[in-house]
């Protein structure tokens, strides 16, 4: 069972992924996200698009009513179960990556990170501070297992001064 941390976290994520705020999870939703996202890195949507879609489909897994909408209930049922799927938590982390890191460099430098969380969002958000938090060894850059580290802790850990729970940005959630 997920914490109240959890929760909030998982929350603004939810939030930010349902972008015509309907309160549901939907594929045109993850489809305007690869859209918003591509455009703002200034690439083709295949990529991006790809990668969206197969979150999409492992969050359709969780739709337990069958209607094609995911409710952030359904997402939790999928966060209470993450630390039973190590391989599919790695998987998306290395997914993620490659799509943060746009220029193909292996690393993912404070430009790009700003573009994921713009592309999220959909709001211009200065993400420095939360960049320098994230890349703990101080060299500019996130390499991609410090980006695994990160994306584990998000989604799984429960320590609100941990620099994972920042994967998302600064999310401003009320508690539950």
């Amino acid at each position: 069972m997920a914490t109240k941390f959890q929760y909030r976290k998982i929350t603004g994520v939810f939030r930010a992924m349902d972008v015509d705020g309907d309160g549901y999870l939907t594929e045109s939703d993850f489809e305007a996200l690869a859209s918003r996202w591509a455009a703002i890195q200034g690439q083709p949507k295949g990529r991006i698009y790809a990668i969206m879609m197969n979150w999409w489909a492992t969050l359709l897994t969780a739709d337990r009513d069958g209607d094609e909408r995911v409710t952030l209930d359904d997402v939790m049922v999928i966060v209470d179960r993450l630390n039973e799927m190590p391989h599919a938590m790695a998987t998306t982390a290395l997914s993620m990556f490659d799509a943060v890191d746009a220029n193909g460099d292996g690393l993912i430098s404070a430009r790009e990170y700003n573009q994921l969380i713009v592309g999220w969002t959909g709001v211009p958000t200065d993400t420095d501070d939360v960049f320098d938090e994230l890349d703990g060894d101080g060299d500019g850059y996130l390499s991609r297992s410090e980006f695994g580290e990160l994306w584990a802790e998000f989604w799984s850990g429960d320590d609100q001064r941990a620099s994972g729970s920042l994967v998302f940005g600064r999310i401003d959630v009320p508690a539950r």
